[in-house]
């Protein structure tokens, strides 16, 4: 291991001179001056405490110090250049781990499928999903990206909108026969609500009609759950209404399982954003988000 005291450029400067054969070829080929070469080459001796050359007027020969030492030289040198080149190849290449966080409902349905897809274009990189509905800390749980459903809260990390989708008001066949259908948003309040707890305000709902008139209501939760997946399942089991993702529900409209109400309202629509830390977005990383892109646009 080189002493602290020890100018590392000056080993460069020693091996292109060893290579180069002359004080004056090796400083056309460093792009300096003779007199410059022969400074760091003194330096370095007096750093060390040997003698690395014998010189004249005429030629220059290796110590047998000299020649043990070139032969280190060179191999650190190889080495630096090989790492320089390792570090290309990652930010030009996708490798290493990625490690993404996404919601229950939208992890395994959307986001599994194009992660198995990246990962066999990708045999470099090694794949984990983590599944969960909680807001994950990015950086300290060390996750490359977190797939984050609605509207971002106030953050230092990055964000890239991936989509957007649809909230929609939905409840089963069997309580609407139960209950009766809602024609106007003041008419929820009224209703048993499936409420989902990780909403910022996950009883308050303010639709707006084709007038652009805005409705707020209140809603009575008659049972809460802490994931889309669980309130759905609440909503298919005829417990109660709610306002689920469009994605959850399209294909339950389309069959009959569930029914969409208020259809000539709309409520805001939600956002798909992926959030990562670093000033710099790694060649892995940025690849997964634009295959999302691509694969959520259709």
């Amino acid at each position: 291991m080189a002493s602290p005291d020890i100018n590392l450029n000056r080993l460069a400067v020693f091996v292109a001179l060893v290579r180069a054969g002359s004080f004056t070829a090796a400083a056309e080929r460093l792009g300096t001056t003779k007199a410059m070469v022969s400074q760091h080459i003194a330096k370095l001796e007096d750093e060390l405490g040997v003698t690395l050359l014998v010189r004249s007027t005429r030629r220059m020969s290796l110590t047998d110090a000299g020649e043990r030492f070139h032969e280190d030289c060179a191999r650190v040198l190889a080495d630096a250049e090989s790492a320089v080149s390792r570090l290309g190849e990652c930010r030009d290449t996708p490798m290493g781990t990625l490690r993404v966080a996404a919601a229950g409902d939208h992890g395994p349905a959307i986001v599994a499928p194009v992660l198995a897809e990246y990962a066999a274009r990708h045999p470099q990189v090694s794949v984990e999903l983590v599944v969960s509905d909680d807001i994950v800390d990015v950086i300290a749980e060390r996750f490359d990206l977190s797939i984050r459903i609605g509207w971002l809260r106030d953050s230092s990390l990055r964000a890239a909108k991936l989509s957007s989708f649809r909230q929609c008001l939905v409840a089963s066949p069997a309580y609407l026969a139960r209950r009766g259908e809602p024609s106007a948003p003041d008419e929820l309040a009224a209703h048993d609500w499936i409420s989902l707890s990780v909403l910022s305000s996950p009883t308050r709902w303010t639709f707006v009609d084709d007038a652009g008139t805005e409705h707020t209501v209140r809603t009575r939760p008659i049972a809460s759950a802490n994931s889309t997946l669980a309130a759905h399942a609440f909503v298919v089991a005829g417990l109660g209404m709610s306002v689920l993702p469009d994605y959850v529900v399209h294909a339950d409209i389309a069959t009959g399982r569930l029914v969409s109400l208020l259809d000539g309202y709309r409520l805001p629509d939600g956002g798909v954003h992926a959030v990562y830390p670093g000033k710099q977005t790694s060649v892995k990383v940025r690849a997964f988000i634009d295959l999302l892109k691509e694969r959520m646009a259709r």
